[in-house]
């Protein structure tokens, strides 16, 4: 293409990036093929989000019927057949009692609802001076203004305002003594971690505090597992404190740890989930929140309206969209897909900490099918030295991302052991190569 100017893009150094793009053309199985016809092996299933793998004929198919028969309904006052079809089918993936399903068109959308839907659940239940939000540091839910309010990525929030009053965070999770290179849930911290949310309530007192809303594991920050007892000790304090707690399960629903969401792998419940990515394996955009019978059973009782929530989107359960849901949640109960990652899990562990001695690595972490590999910056040049390995390993074939000085791995469900073999040798000699 001649002219890059048009686009500008989203979270991209728009001048570096147009002045030697990086482009994708074609896309089937495992891998991407560039525009210059090299083939590209997908190490982070595009965006966290191609779960299933690229190109899935049931997909395409099902979004191709669908738009020769309905391209568009709204669902203000009205509705559609698929509509309800996907979310029964959606309720039958869920944990616990999260039956009740809002839809959205993306994560961010499914975060903000989430916080909307806990700030009205609160005034309908009678306790309308629940009204704090409570995020945690270094989290990602989203560019939403509630989402960049609860979230704690620094640069996502530091040019626009002040943004949602009421919002308190709690402390990450990373970086306790004693857990590098830890395989799976890291031993230490979790309970001190989370305990960090009691003193949030004596701070600001319990009949003040609406929600607190988490990442199961922290993806977009750099692959941040939570400390074992950690996840469980949050249930516990927002259970005695009359507080909702909210996963958003954006990447690590849909098979990215083994389960079919985080609150299966860890046995938490939730108040409610968020969803987006793998729920249409990205081939229409997306998203939810599946909240409990006690929730929404709030609404339908104690609404003294017609309309209960008064929320919603123009697309909110677009008919393409549902049409791409049905038929990727039907690939990952034909082809066991979840069962597949967590029979992967362990030979993904080994190989991803394989790279311990190589070049510039401080830090390993992993769990299910997805890892991150922290590096050591370069002196007065955050982020560089990262942004150098994804450029080599763009040139060898390989598709990483990166966030900080950390590379963040999440390969589709269908990957084979010799895939993963192949991303991690590549990552060593990028690595190696890289100064």
């Amino acid at each position: 293409m001649d002219n890059l100017d048009s686009f500008w893009m989203p979270f991209t150094p728009n001048r570096a990036f147009k002045a030697k793009p990086k482009l994708l053309a074609a896309a089937s199985g495992m891998y991407y093929t560039s525009h210059d016809n090299r083939q590209i092996l997908d190490a982070t299933s595009g965006l966290w989000c191609v779960n299933a793998g690229h190109g899935r004929r049931q997909i395409t198919e099902a979004i191709q019927k669908q738009a020769a028969v309905m391209d568009f309904a709204p669902t203000f006052n009205m509705g559609h057949p698929l509509a309800f079809a996907f979310t029964e089918k959606l309720a039958g993936f869920m944990p616990f009692d999260l039956r009740r399903i809002f839809l959205t068109n993306s994560g961010s959308e499914a975060a903000d609802t989430a916080l909307k839907i806990a700030l009205s659940y609160q005034r309908m239940r009678g306790q309308g001076a629940k009204t704090r939000l409570i995020g945690r540091e270094r989290a990602y839910h989203g560019v939403g203004f509630g989402g960049i309010s609860v979230g704690g990525i620094v640069r996502n929030r530091m040019t626009f305002g002040t943004l949602l009053t009421g919002v308190d965070h709690l402390p990450h999770t990373h970086g306790v003594p004693g857990n590098l290179f830890s395989k799976g849930e890291p031993e230490h911290g979790g309970t001190d971690l989370a305990d960090a949310l009691e003193r949030i309530v004596a701070l600001h007192d319990a009949s003040t505090i609406a929600a607190v809303i988490v990442e199961p594991v922290a993806g977009s920050t750099g692959v941040l597992v939570p400390p074992k007892g950690y996840l469980q000790r949050l249930r516990a304090i927002c259970d005695k404190h009359d507080i909702l707690l909210i996963f958003d399960e954006v990447i690590t629903g849909f098979g990215r740890l083994g389960a079919a969401f985080g609150a299966d792998y860890f046995g938490v419940r939730p108040d409610m989930i968020c969803m987006a990515k793998g729920i249409t394996n990205a081939a229409v955009p997306m998203g939810a929140v599946a909240v409990s019978n006690r929730i929404y059973d709030t609404f339908m009782q104690a609404s003294e309206t017609p309309i209960e929530l008064f929320h919603g989107y123009t697309y909110s359960g677009h008919p393409l969209a549902c049409a791409a849901g049905i038929a990727t949640l039907g690939i990952y109960e034909d082809e066991g897909l979840f069962a597949r990652a967590a029979s992967l899990a362990g030979y993904w562990q080994e190989a991803v900490h394989s790279l311990r001695d190589a070049r510039h690595v401080v830090d390993i972490r992993n769990l299910g099918l997805v890892g991150g590999i922290e590096l050591e910056p370069r002196a007065g040049a955050a982020t560089a030295r990262a942004l150098e390995v994804f450029d080599r390993c763009y040139d060898k074939g390989l598709l990483i991302r990166v966030t900080g000085d950390i590379i963040a791995l999440s390969p589709p469900l269908i990957v084979e052991k010799a895939e993963i073999d192949t991303m991690v040798a590549t990552i060593r000699e990028a690595l190696q190569e890289t100064v």
